[in-house]
């Protein structure tokens, strides 16, 4: 959240005795870009963690309506099973089922015993199948009833999660915006010179990209030079940080996270004097800016509000947190 002295500042208050007034207001020019820029990427990690959330409401969703179905026809065949058992109880009642010493007693002959002992041993068959079979219907409602609880209770607490995540992000927002004026006020507020020196692209470099989706994805990076930073923008005319690395090697066929931060996990670790063109550098603590080398030295990068895509000395962007290789 922006800060009340820092709005002050850039709306161009009378700086503290003794300091001097252009660095002042470059210094604060720079402390509320890179607070823009933080709060821009934490909008992006909130948006990105509230599509995990959505997507887990649908998938409880999806399970609960299977469970309920389950429950339905497990439900049913209890039903159906429970009328065969009742069918079956009432004929063993009603003598069906007799003894074998009973159906030895009333046969005529052998053969007619044998046939009312297969009879009676049918029953008997029938009767406990259908006995499992509801037993076996019991235990899959129950079950699925189980698994209605748990969709039902993993879908309440994801939407309970996704609607604290758009409270947040809603509250992001604005202080977002609060801070893009702010940023822009703070830049119109500098001296002359130093505007220029920020708004202006530069020298463009003439760089021999490696072959590969590394050199691919450092040509895209320098065909952007002079797009304007806008915060959350992918292209294909605007771009923030994390955004023009991820368009970069998304033209290379790479997908990278969205964010600086889930950026900064990908690859592998790679120490400043190995850098190289392709590799990326992370800025700050926690991370929320990167940059794409494009040579040993050299980095471009959209940087914040009002200053176009450049290219900048890897060193001089910020404190580094990390560099990582995405493609050899």
């Amino acid at each position: 959240m922006l800060l009340p002295g820092a709005v002050s500042a850039a709306l161009g208050l009378v700086p503290p005795a003794g300091a001097d007034p252009a660095t002042d207001q470059l210094r604060q020019y720079q402390d509320l870009s890179n607070q823009l820029e933080q709060t821009s990427e934490q909008l992006l990690d909130a948006r990105e963690q509230l599509k995990s959330w959505q997507a887990e409401v649908d998938r409880a969703n999806t399970d609960l309506a299977q469970a309920r179905q389950a429950e339905d026809r497990a439900r049913a065949a209890q039903e159906a099973f429970r009328g065969q058992v009742d069918r079956l109880t009432e004929a063993s009642f009603e003598g069906a089922r007799l003894q074998q010493l009973s159906a030895l007693l009333t046969s005529d002959s052998a053969r007619d015993f044998l046939a009312r002992s297969a009879a009676i041993a049918l029953l008997a068959r029938d009767n406990k199948d259908a006995m499992d079979r509801l037993s076996a219907a019991a235990d899959q409602a129950a079950d699925a009833r189980g698994r209605d609880e748990d969709a039902r209770n993993r879908a309440e607490q994801a939407s309970a999660a996704a609607a604290r995540l758009i409270a947040g992000i809603e509250q992001r927002q604005r202080d977002l915006q609060a801070q893009i004026l702010a940023v822009r006020v703070a830049l119109g507020r500098l001296a002359g010179p130093v505007r220029a020196g920020l708004i202006s692209v530069g020298d463009i470099p003439v760089v021999t990209a490696p072959a590969g989706a590394a050199g691919a994805a450092v040509m895209f990076a320098l065909d952007q030079l002079g797009k304007p930073y806008v915060s959350g923008a992918t292209g294909p005319n605007a771009y923030d940080c994390s955004g023009l690395t991820w368009a970069a090697y998304r033209s290379a066929g790479v997908v990278l996270p969205r964010t600086a931060a889930a950026q900064s996990g990908v690859g592998i670790p790679v120490s400043r004097d190995d850098v190289r063109a392709g590799d990326l550098i992370f800025y700050y603590s926690p991370v929320h800016h990167v940059a794409i080398a494009i040579d040993h030295y050299r980095a471009v990068h959209a940087s914040t509000e009002g200053v176009p895509i450049k290219v900048a000395s890897i060193d001089s962007i910020g404190p580094r947190s990390a560099i990582r290789r995405i493609s050899e």
